[in-house]
């Protein structure tokens, strides 16, 4: 694979200690520095395993990808060639040369990289707090290989050492069921040693393994142990805040409902386009947002990308306040706002009046070249999320705990309701089927609608296109099939 030799070991120098998140890092103070230099301290691991954070970062396109290719967005833009990628996502004529899943590719066997690495130096040096460090390697590396087998079904798997040149045509795909393994084993292993908190925002926990296996548990119908691993998330510290919209502000990173988030920044003006989506700010935030946008509107401009359908907006009920919060009516909004003397000149492509609020990119969240740099992280486990999927392993069980299921929804849907009129007493397959479309709503626009859809067996009645059999993963990219000789998912 092309993507085994580009680890540059000078990786281990993208922390400061100092910096306001713990995952900033200035790219131009990359270095080259060999494994025998490095990895004498404990203050050399610590560095390096934040160094295996750094391409979560990277992923910025993944979520998009899940509501793209599915019925909650379109591509948008400013015309059909714009964000190609995307669009070709969208319209279900994806190629193996296809550059977002490249990058998805690329980021996560970077992040495994770089974890192999920890796990090649293990034994080189004893200190204290050493094993929970491991535990949150363990668990990037199983986040990075559930990424790539949700995309890409079988894919390469290895867990002890690098791949380096040498190793070019040596890798096989692996069976999805040997990869589901190897996460599971990672997940259990990180639970082992991992605090059930600690004091910088953003690093991983006990709570955010035990999320992340019953997840995959879920996705592979182990409802049984799915529900054991999600119930050990509900009995923790998270709650589920009382304002919807407060979740995806600034001031709500991190709170009560954060499981676990990918942490962005605008500490370093980044301005790299050659690698616009590598930077420490969320890319995603800015392609959401209204092209030519201009007034005092609390919102910026962006490029008009990873619009909701008014499929999406009509499926909320009356009433149910995530609707506002997740879909913005732009000509609704200026209307009922006068005094920002709102104007977006350019109607983007496929364009549908409707934009993307949970991640519009907002005044003051960026610095430097300002496209690059939104500072919003992305909520990637949220305790809304656990219960959810709680209540799905609770009604798919073998003995199933419908009683349960339904008060794992209710809450859910208590809070976007604010009273308990809409609670849902159906049991079995309705009570199943409305959590399927409870997890739309409260999830929409953060990235799970596809593999939902697809996990769930529904893809092909929903979504425009999709072909069974062919569209419930994508392409492997085409430079792996080229170079490293990796067999080609099929119909492509």
């Amino acid at each position: 694979m092309k993507t085994k030799h580009i680890l540059a070991i000078g990786l281990v120098s993208i922390l400061a200690s100092a910096c306001e998140k713990f995952v900033d890092y200035s790219p131009k103070e990359d270095y080259q520095i060999t494994a025998d230099d490095y990895l004498k301290t404990p203050e050399d691991y610590q560095k390096m395993v934040v160094g295996c954070y750094t391409p979560l970062q990277w992923l910025w396109a993944s979520p998009v990808i899940g509501d793209i290719a599915s019925d909650n967005s379109v591509t948008g833009g400013e015309n059909a060639t714009d964000q190609l990628a995307l669009q070709d996502i969208d319209d279900y004529t994806t190629k193996p040369n296809n550059s977002n899943l490249l990058e998805t590719w690329k980021a996560c066997y970077e992040g495994i990289n770089r974890v192999n690495y920890l796990e090649e130096n293990k034994n080189k040096l004893e200190f204290t707090g050493k094993d929970a460090l491991y535990g949150e390697i363990y668990f990037l590396r199983a986040y990075y290989y559930f990424e790539l087998v949700k995309f890409f079904g079988d894919v390469p798997l290895f867990t002890e050492k690098r791949l380096g040149v040498t190793d070019s045509k040596t890798q096989k795909r692996a069976p999805k069921a040997e990869v589901y393994k190897q996460i599971e084993l990672d997940l259990n292993n990180a639970i082992a040693v991992l605090p059930p908190s600690n004091s910088q925002k953003g690093r991983i926990t006990k709570y955010a393994a035990y999320a992340l296996l019953g997840k995959a548990q879920l996705y592979q119908n182990k409802f049984d142990e799915a529900a054991k691993s999600l119930e050990n998330v509900i009995a923790g510290p998270f709650d589920l805040v009382q304002d919807f919209g407060s979740i995806f502000l600034h001031s709500g990173e991190n709170g009560i409902e954060s499981v676990f988030e990918i942490q962005y920044s605008n500490v370093s003006p980044y301005y790299d386009w050659s690698n616009p989506g590598r930077g420490q700010g969320n890319l995603a935030v800015q392609i959401a947002g209204i092209r030519n946008l201009t007034g005092s509107s609390p919102y910026a401009q962006g490029w008009s990308t990873n619009l909701p359908t008014a499929n999406l907006a009509n499926a909320y009920s009356a009433g149910d306040k995530r609707k506002d919060v997740t879909v913005l009516d732009i000509e609704a909004y200026k209307a009922a706002n006068p005094q920002f003397n709102i104007t977006y000149l350019v109607a983007p492509y496929k364009n549908t009046g409707l934009y993307n609020q949970k991640y519009l990119p907002r005044v003051g969240e960026t610095s430097g070249q300002v496209e690059l740099n939104y500072l919003n992280n992305f909520r990637a486990i949220r305790f809304a999320d656990v219960l959810l999927m709680a209540a799905e392993a609770n009604n798919r069980a073998t003995t199933p705990n419908d009683t349960k299921a339904q008060t794992y929804l209710n809450r859910v849907r208590e809070r976007a309701f604010g009273d308990q009129a809409h609670n849902i007493s159906a049991t079995g397959t309705a009570l199943k089927e409305a959590i399927w479309k409870e997890r739309r709503l409260e999830l929409a626009m953060e990235g799970d609608r596809f593999f939902d859809l697809v996990r769930t067996g529904q893809a092909a009645s929903k979504i425009t296109g999709f072909e069974t059999g062919k569209n419930e993963v994508f392409p492997i990219p085409a430079e792996e099939v080229e170079i490293s000789k990796l067999d080609q998912n099929p119909n492509y």
